[in-house]
């Protein structure tokens, strides 16, 4: 799988890992794999990765991830993906 990157230090993902219990949906359901379950609990990993879907905020449980979905990297990402890695001219 082609790893993206999002832009350096812009991304609105949030974790509070005092509200984490470890369930693991957020693992399940990110995309580019952002969360690991380490000692009980959810780590998050290089949040430059985070194409800000939403997936893992809509799943938590614990409300311990925030992220402003929908501001169109996610869209620019895979519009660019199903047009064979062309760029996505912005409107």
């Amino acid at each position: 799988m082609k790893i993206h990157r999002y832009l350096r230090n812009v991304s609105t993902l949030r974790f509070y890992p005092e509200k984490c219990t470890g369930c693991g949906r957020c693992v399940e359901v990110c995309p580019h794999r952002l969360f690991q379950i380490e000692n009980g609990r959810a780590q998050l990993g290089d949040r430059d990765l985070c194409m800000e879907c939403g997936a893992c905020a809509r799943n938590c449980p614990f409300s311990a991830i925030a992220v402003r979905p929908g501001v169109g990297c996610a869209w620019a990402i895979m519009i660019s993906e199903l047009r064979g890695g062309r760029e996505v001219a912005s409107s």
